[in-house]
């Protein structure tokens, strides 16, 4: 038996996300030509896997396939990196969230496992800076799942809280979730689990022996959960869509940034990066 601190660590990146823009971090790619570049940079730098949400070209979010179609086969064309795409949308219609998933079967596609307010705030502004509610139903989630299963799409579990870590029971015992699974812990989302080392032990400890898991720590929180995770033998997500900051006044130029200094932080506690080979095999893929 192999410790799972003595796994290698599978860094994925998350390139772009909806939310931040430019004028918050210059460095946010917008275009599929932008973000294929970035996923390169990521991959010589030691991601295995990109998490992607498309954008227009004016930085505004959008489900377009063919957007989509362009950001994978440029991706594909410059580096073998595992693509992970998003379903995650608020307001829109379950049908077009998933369309890319059918139509371009990506190896990962991640998958909401739970409703939720999602919300930010301001502590200097004493306001939340938005307020949403995240929706994400039994039907929701059996619908994105059978399509996945449907094209040959690996379901990531992204759970934002210790109850959608839960809502695997029904889906395994229908049969439209099989193992082995793989968990996406977000930390830190207001309306969500709160970003300590002791509730990721926790949500680990919910899920089966078999699965694997990475941990997405928010904003500031990034780099702690980060450092939680290289030690309790899980697997790590960096990028601009979770934190725009190598270190605290320091804003990457680039993802790779970001992605170096999760290589720097797997090496420094004893792990080593797995390649992309090596991540196809963890995953299951």
């Amino acid at each position: 038996m192999t410790w799972a601190h003595e796994q290698k660590v599978i860094i994925t990146a998350a390139l772009t996300g909806v939310a931040a823009n430019r004028d918050q971090c210059p460095a946010i790619p917008y275009t599929p030509d932008e973000i294929a570049e970035e996923a390169h940079r990521c991959h010589q730098a030691g991601a295995s896997v990109v998490h992607i949400h498309a954008r227009n070209n004016d930085g505004t979010p959008t489900h377009d396939l063919n957007v989509y179609r362009a950001i994978m086969e440029k991706t594909r064309a410059r580096c073998d990196i595992i693509i992970n795409f998003s379903t995650g949308a608020i307001g829109i219609p379950k049908e077009e969230r998933i369309a890319h998933i059918k139509g371009l079967k990506p190896e990962i596609g991640a998958l909401n496992m739970g409703s939720m307010n999602y919300a930010k705030y301001s502590s200097k502004r004493k306001a939340l800076v938005f307020d949403w509610v995240f929706e994400n139903k039994f039907e929701t989630i059996s619908f994105f799942l059978k399509t996945m299963n449907e094209v040959g799409v690996k379901p990531e579990l992204e759970c934002f809280d210790t109850g959608h870590a839960n809502n695997i029971r029904p889906l395994l015992d229908q049969g439209i979730l099989k193992k082995p699974l793989q968990f996406s812990f977000i930390m830190g989302v207001l309306g969500g689990i709160a970003p300590t080392a002791e509730n990721l032990a926790h949500q680990v400890r919910q899920i089966p022996p078999d699965s694997t898991w990475e941990v997405i720590g928010i904003s500031h929180d990034q780099w702690r959960m980060i450092a939680a995770a290289l030690s309790l033998g899980g697997n790590i997500r960096v990028g601009l869509e979770d934190h725009l900051y190598v270190s605290p006044g320091q804003m990457a130029k680039s993802n790779a940034d970001l992605v170096e200094k999760a290589v720097r932080m797997t090496r420094d506690v004893g792990r080593e990066v797995a390649s992309t080979v090596e991540a196809r095999r963890l995953l299951s893929l």
